[in-house]
């Protein structure tokens, strides 16, 4: 979980010229360097060449000085970090705290088994919040590390908390303003079925907002909110509201009152999670929660969102989606882009009117694909570039109505180079003749098993002796009825010439 340029370029590139931290590279000189005067050395990488052509500053010592005065707890805490277990699985985590709270509940005294489960939770918990912990602590490294730069550039010190600038407070007055026109028109009874307060530089909105009724679309985008009221739950009847290109850092329970909601995008934020009641939006059919910082997708995310045709969640951190996405049978398009899967739920072929999906850029994370894949019959646009799968799975033949595919920069041999180089159609024709042979290979394995099945060669020896015994029984007395009835003739025969 260390700071990596993609998540956190700054401090990532701070502690890559501190080379008396841990886990970071050692100088070439046997003298163990201070960490108040890092390394000045040319920047490596895409990531870090870019990250100075946007700060040129960094290059500077005196201001790389001043910023690794922000990093000495994120040093201490890589090593505490280091000694944890890996981070647990969110729905992991999520059984493990109903299991907990539902043990709450109970007034009979747990048994002994019932007590090491829950001990088993409680560490799963513990460990979840202590990489959480971590994880805050660097994004508020990271965005001190800013602030310093951008201190450092002006010629200033850090200011004391609460402090600003005048010409900021002002603007924020005048945009207060606006806000207030508007509730003021609100409160006239005056009908407001659309508020647009996007690009206004609002950092608060107001608890009445929440009272506007009969308001179908509200858009605060492109603003400087880090919450949003509890009072927006009121909101009973909107249907549309854009809260993207903020600094939010986490929704309100309250959103999942919102029941007539049908678009709701909260792009471009700080969002680590999403509200579990976020399921309760049963009307959404557009969701965006796209360039944040989400770990996982609630647990029950699809279980009510029967009717969500877009889930965008692209460029985020996640590690998994949750199975109950499986359940959005409306879902036309899914972008996962940019993220760190590991793979798919076995169940994502019930998605049977999905039309597109963007898995692309998981890079070393995502391998393979689930043999449910095939299933996804309605799927047009599929894009895989950018990751390390090896084969597609035979199943992939049957995706007929499939019009575009794009599959670059994957270690494939399945199918082989030649093949992906001739376009989308190849690629079809090539997996459906080996999915035809799959299915004719199961046919033949089927009936050899079912032949196999009715032979004596498959019986136990025991099975296989009686069978036996009972065969010869058989003939046995075939050849005694036939013998006996031999000598009966001949009896009667002489009996007859005797009576002549």
């Amino acid at each position: 979980m260390d700071p990596t340029p993609q998540s956190h370029p700054i401090l990532a590139y701070v502690l890559s010229r501190l080379p008396s931290l841990p886990a970071v590279r050692t100088p070439r000189s046997p003298r163990e360097r201070d960490l108040e005067q890092p390394s000045p050395r040319t920047p490596a990488g895409a990531a870090e060449i870019d990250l100075v052509g946007r700060m040129p500053g960094l290059r500077h010592p005196s201001v790389l000085s001043a910023m690794t005065r922000a990093v000495a707890d994120v040093a201490s805490a890589r090593d505490a970090i280091g000694l944890l277990d890996p981070r647990p699985d969110h729905e992991q985590v999520d059984a493990s705290r109903a299991l907990l709270a539902a043990a709450g509940d109970k007034t009979d005294a747990a048994t002994e088994e019932e007590e090491e489960k829950l001990a088993a939770c409680r560490e799963v918990v513990r460990l979840e919040e202590e990489h959480e912990a971590y994880g805050a602590l660097l994004r508020k490294a990271e965005e001190k590390l800013e602030h310093v730069y951008r201190m450092a550039m002006h010629g200033r010190g850090i200011p004391e908390a609460g402090g600003g600038d005048g010409k900021w407070e002002e603007g924020a007055g005048a945009v207060d303003e606006e806000v207030v026109r508007v509730l003021k028109e609100a409160e006239e009874g005056r009908t407001l079925e659309r508020v647009d307060l996007a690009d206004r530089q609002l950092r608060l909105l107001p608890e009445p907002v929440g009272r506007i009724r009969g308001l179908l679309a509200l858009d605060v985008s492109r603003n400087q909110l880090k919450v949003v009221p509890d009072a927006i739950g009121g909101l009973e009847q909107l249907e549309e509201l854009r809260l993207a290109s903020n600094n939010l850092v986490s929704l309100p329970d309250s959103i999942g009152l919102l029941s007539n909601l049908k678009l709701l995008d909260v792009s471009g934020n700080r969002l680590r999670v999403l509200p579990d009641t976020i399921s309760k939006c049963s009307s959404l059919v557009e969701l965006d929660a796209s360039y944040n910082a989400l770990a996982y997708l609630p647990t029950g995310i699809g279980l009510e969102l029967v009717r969500l045709q877009t889930l965008r969640v692209h460029l985020n951190k996640l590690r998994s989606l949750p199975s109950s996405v499986c359940e959005m049978r409306s879902l036309r398009l899914l972008d996962a882009h940019f993220n760190e899967l590991c793979g798919l739920p076995a169940t994502i072929g019930r998605l049977s009117a999905l039309e597109t999906l963007d898995l692309s850029s998981n890079f070393s994370d995502m391998r393979d694909l689930p043999p449910s894949f095939g299933d996804l019959a309605g799927l047009r646009e599929l894009d895989l570039s950018n990751n390390q799968i090896r084969a597609l799975p035979d199943c992939f033949g049957r995706l007929g109505r499939l019009e575009r595919l794009c599959l670059d920069q994957n270690p494939l041999a399945v199918p082989p180079p030649e093949v992906v180089d001739k376009g989308v159609e190849a690629v079809k024709e090539y997996m459906a003749t080996r999915w035809a042979e799959a299915v004719a290979e199961e046919e033949r394995r089927r009936l050899c098993a079912a032949a196999v099945a009715d032979s004596p060669k498959a019986s136990t020896p025991r099975e296989w002796l009686t069978r036996s015994v009972s065969s010869l029984g058989t003939w046995v007395s075939d050849v005694t009825v036939k013998v006996v009835g031999q000598d009966t003739v001949a009896e009667e025969e002489e009996f007859m010439q005797q009576e002549y």
